[in-house]
């Protein structure tokens, strides 16, 4: 067991381990934001709107779920690449790259993520605090007062529960950020596609050490979500 733990530490500590997790974390603490801010006014949008526009817009969001995300990368591919309209206006006019840059992978977290938190905030929004919002609406409060004293007060269990489950998900993207990023070691690489690496090259020990890492995450995550969920 110890010998197991002490060859464990020194997989993590190895440059390479240690460049991908630090990306990943990167890329978390900029998605995640992101993901919080678009998430939860999608999902109230979403949950307290209607007709075609409003369905359009939640089949544009659940896509990502549903879609293969290499399918949903290639889209985004063609939409962000260096060729396409938005990819040169973003080049020449902001000097931004988005393909094979850390801002591509960024992009890829958050597509991947972004389901997971609207579609919890649309639920409690339809199920739970409707009645809430009608109420204080006949009450005179305007809609200022209604989101940030009303409905963000009442989903807050499901927002920490629709952030975990995409806090895993940015950490477990591959394939839209395979389509991406390009997979390029030091810049690129996260820990998903370090573990998709280490097998290729045949280094078991490194790619175990990473899937266990993520599983352990993954594990946390989702007991706090249940406990949320059911406390």
């Amino acid at each position: 067991m110890t010998g197991v733990l002490t060859q464990s530490l020194s997989v993590l500590q190895e440059p390479v381990t240690r460049d991908c997790i630090l990306l990943s974390l990167k890329v978390a603490a900029l998605a995640m934001p992101l993901l919080a801010l678009s998430g939860i006014s999608l999902g109230y949008i979403v949950g307290r709107g209607k007709g075609p526009w409003i369905a359009l817009l939640d089949f544009l969001v659940t896509l990502p779920l549903v879609f293969p995300p290499i399918a949903t990368g290639f889209l985004l591919l063609l939409l962000f690449g260096r060729r396409s309209p938005v990819g040169v206006w973003l080049k020449h006019g902001l000097d931004v790259e988005i393909i094979f840059h850390f801002p591509g992978i960024v992009l890829a977290a958050s597509i991947a993520g972004l389901p997971l938190i609207t579609k919890q905030v649309q639920a409690a929004v339809r199920k739970d605090i409707s009645s809430l919002i009608e109420k204080a609406q006949v009450l005179g409060k305007g809609p200022f007062i209604i989101f940030f004293r009303i409905t963000l007060p009442s989903l807050r269990k499901s927002i920490i529960i629709g952030l975990s489950l995409a806090f895993a998900r940015v950490l477990g993207e591959v394939g839209v950020t395979l389509m991406l990023g390009g997979n390029i070691t030091g810049r690129t690489n996260t820990i998903s596609l370090e573990v998709y690496n280490a097998v290729f090259t045949g280094e078991y020990d490194r790619a175990l050490v990473l899937v266990v890492l993520l599983g352990s995450i993954s594990l946390v995550l989702l007991l706090t979500s249940r406990r949320l969920a059911t406390g």
